[in-house]
């Protein structure tokens, strides 16, 4: 492979890193990379490289939020085991079915999210919630079920999904709802990459690189995040549902 190719794919990684450690969404930007630029490899092959550089990007994230935010240790560990599970199920399922319906139903979904989120200025701004312990955990794991085998079957906007999740269903702010999150999403990914690489399906002399460059993007993304905090991270989860939304529908016409 040409050292300018894989330049630029650990480029966009850097950047997925960085933009999904704030708030999810850097499928958004590797994905597409990777497969512009690589045409000539089959798409499992490819979507398979591109799981390690996003499990070390959702490892240095979930390792930089929980040293300075509060994680419901007893709760998470759990969800992430049945993340772990349910996403591998799910990547097991798209070797059989195709998931052709998910992207019309997912925008749908991202559209409401979005106008939701634009018109409730309050939401994930710290606002305490009525949500008992009892219910924080059957919904953690419930989320862990659904949004874990989303990703495994489908994926792109799985940070966000979770994230939402954490704040509507368990009272969370913007910046614990990301922490947590990327624990989540760090299980989720490494279910999908044992998936892929059972069947052989990632180049490692690109994965990588590429997950080098999405580490570092990662880290700085999520000291970003903490730093600036919950209002910051609003804007940057609304950048991101919009840019979901206009990728499904540029989809959806073509």
């Amino acid at each position: 492979m040409p050292y300018t190719e894989l330049i630029t794919l650990c480029g966009f990684s850097f950047l997925a890193g960085f933009i999904d450690a704030i708030i999810g969404g850097g499928g958004l930007i590797q994905t597409p990379a990777i497969l512009f630029t690589l045409p000539q490899y089959p798409i499992p092959t490819l979507i398979g490289t591109t799981k390690i550089p996003s499990l070390f990007g959702s490892l240095m994230g979930a390792f930089q939020y929980s040293r300075r935010v509060a994680v419901l240790g007893r709760f998470i560990a759990p969800m992430m085991g049945i993340a772990f599970c349910a996403s591998w199920l799910g990547a097991l399922t798209l070797t059989l079915v195709p998931n052709s319906f998910m992207r019309p139903l997912a925008l749908t979904i991202l559209v409401s999210v979005f106008i939701y989120t634009l018109l409730k200025k309050d939401f994930g701004q710290g606002t305490p919630r009525a949500v008992t312990e009892r219910q924080q955990r059957q919904r953690m794991w419930l989320m862990g079920v659904v949004i874990g085998f989303y990703d495994g079957f489908f994926g792109p906007g799985t940070g966000s999904f979770l994230v939402l999740g954490f704040i509507a269903l368990v009272g969370f702010d913007f910046l614990k709802a990301s922490a947590h999150a990327k624990l989540v999403n760090a299980s989720t990914n490494l279910a999908c990459t044992l998936f892929f690489a059972s069947k052989g399906y990632i180049l490692y002399t690109v994965a990588i690189p590429m997950a080098v460059a999405n580490l570092s993007g990662a880290f700085l993304g999520a000291r970003l995040a903490i730093l600036k905090g919950n209002q910051f991270i609003r804007v940057f989860f609304l950048l991101v549902i919009a840019a979901t939304i206009l990728r499904f529908a540029w989809d959806l016409t073509r």
